[in-house]
């Protein structure tokens, strides 16, 4: 019964992860939430219950760690995980510093890594339990601009796949999720961050990133109150699928962009079949 399932979820103060958590409360499950401010993340909840915030530094090991122990401590049991914690950073890969890049991984890759490895544990004992990343369509489909985005969802997109038939035999299922653009603030101030100074040569890249403030920030298809619907669904699934796409211009994204590896590879094929060994 949900009264009795626990919900661990990341970056819950905003976006999709407040949605989520605002949802599973209503319908009655048990729910641990992160976020940097704890008394940011409790006003934007508000006081329940079944609610335990958690003022967490997911790039900590030690930190996700208390984190996971004092939802088990509370709720005495742990069954699904959401990684939903990210950010996007823009601009061109040499107008980028390290320091960034690295600061990107830590929170899209990395953060999702120590969250994983420390609910393994409960999960495993349980023999049950689902994980869910939340990735994007980036993780599917490079953009102008977003190369360091794009891998971090990507890496995130290939330890899903290989983490569920890992967990299989746990009865442990992992779903990467992947939402098209929905309308929240993702494009605002805060959560995309862009390379500072830029390099004239890439203009293209500085005008992809103006026709986005113009014409898709706020305007999105994707509806951040429907997304928790999908989410629910697929944690009562007994065979959820590993991979799934939110909104229909991230179906067709993805489809366009599978479709046009398949001719390339199609292609090529002859070159890429030729390196075989001439056994006789």
């Amino acid at each position: 019964m949900s009264h009795q399932q626990v919900w661990f979820v990341t970056g819950a103060s905003k976006g999709l992860g407040l949605s989520l958590v605002k949802r599973l409360l209503a319908e009655g499950y048990k729910v641990a939430a992160t976020s940097r401010n704890r008394s940011e993340l409790q006003e934007a909840v508000g006081t329940h219950h079944s609610f335990l915030p958690l003022e967490t530094d997911l790039t900590s090991e030690s930190s996700v760690a208390t984190a996971i122990k004092e939802t088990i401590d509370r709720f005495d049991r742990l069954d699904a995980v959401v990684n939903n914690a990210g950010y996007g950073l823009l601009g061109a890969l040499e107008e980028l510093s390290m320091e960034a890049i690295r600061q990107e991984f830590e929170i899209n890759v990395f953060a999702t890594f120590n969250v994983i490895r420390q609910a393994l544990p409960q999960l495993r004992y349980q023999r049950s339990g689902y994980i869910f990343n939340i990735t994007s369509i980036a993780g599917w489909h490079g953009d102008q601009g977003a190369n360091v985005y794009n891998s971090s969802k990507y890496a995130v997109e290939g330890l899903s796949d290989a983490l569920a038939k890992d967990l299989k035999p746990f009865n442990i299922k992992v779903i990467a999720v992947a939402p098209g653009p929905f309308r929240t603030n993702f494009l605002g101030k805060g959560s995309v961050m862009y390379a500072e100074p830029t390099i004239d040569d890439y203009a293209h890249i500085h005008q992809h990133k103006q026709w986005l403030d113009n014409n898709l920030n706020g305007k999105q298809l994707g509806d951040p109150e429907k997304a928790p619907d999908v989410i629910i669904r697929l944690f009562n699934e007994a065979n959820p699928p590993t991979h799934i796409i939110m909104g229909s211009d991230g179906v067709q994204v993805v489809t366009n962009h599978l479709t046009n590896m398949l001719q390339e590879i199609d292609k090529w094929k002859t070159v890429s079949i030729s390196t075989d060994l001439n056994e006789k």
